[in-house]
């Protein structure tokens, strides 16, 4: 499969379920919102805390420099297809909206600063539960499904044969376990806020991050279809 069939996806599946006709299940929601992800700064073994070791740097042992947190603004969005009124399935994306600093490497050749950038982003398939009636205005969710998150790396200099600022030199790819609870907030009868509280359990994050498990706080606004 080409990188480029990698990266589409996740919106692939998500508008997929956004396209379902309503009439072949209970209800269709699609939502989209704000909210943040979560993580320390990660620390390599022989390193101080909060330090990594220089990843350009050619030098051996290679020095050990300041790495940032997992934070900011991210959006999510999603769709549910719920095949009857409890039992159901979805897909989401959620992505920082802006890269942020992430290390700032050292040139061998020059001795000057190469900032480095990263943007993360998360996307799972899953399976939905919502115990209560689908009519009512306060509806409960439950999610639970695999998907995958992806690091993107910018640099923000001349890098090799990049010239251009911010521009992608690195990726890297994790499998992840995703959980969520939320609950949808019916204000008219087919207009809902869904605040929703997301745990990514992502092995081998710790190469990047601090932690392999990512909490995300989102909240978002959503429109079913075919909801009685």
């Amino acid at each position: 499969m080409s990188k480029f069939a990698i990266r589409m996806l996740p919106l692939l599946g998500v508008l997929l379920l956004v396209g379902l006709s309503p009439a072949h299940a209970q209800s269709v929601s699609a939502y989209f919102g704000l909210g943040s992800a979560f993580d320390s700064a990660a620390t390599n073994p022989g390193c101080a805390s909060g330090r990594i070791f220089d990843p350009l740097s050619s030098s051996t042992p290679p020095p050990c420099i300041p790495t940032s947190d997992m934070g900011g603004v991210f959006g999510v969005f999603g769709a549910d297809f719920m095949i009857t009124p409890h039992l159901g399935f979805n897909g989401e994306y959620s992505f920082r909206f802006a890269q942020s600093q992430y290390v700032i490497s050292i040139d061998n050749g020059t001795g000057g600063p190469i900032p480095i950038n990263i943007r993360p982003a998360f996307y799972d398939f899953n399976a939905v539960y919502q115990p209560g009636s689908g009519d009512k205005r306060v509806v409960p969710v439950i999610e639970g499904g695999i998907g995958g998150a992806k690091l993107s790396f910018y640099a923000s200099q001349s890098l090799g044969t990049i010239s251009n600022q911010s521009q992608l030199f690195a990726t890297s790819n994790h499998f992840q376990v995703h959980g969520a609870v939320g609950v949808k907030l019916y204000v008219k009868s087919d207009i809902f806020i869904k605040p929703q509280v997301d745990v990514h359990y992502v092995p081998n994050l710790t190469n990047q991050y601090g932690r392999n498990v990512v909490p995300e706080f989102t909240i978002s606004i959503g429109y079913s279809f075919g909801r009685t």
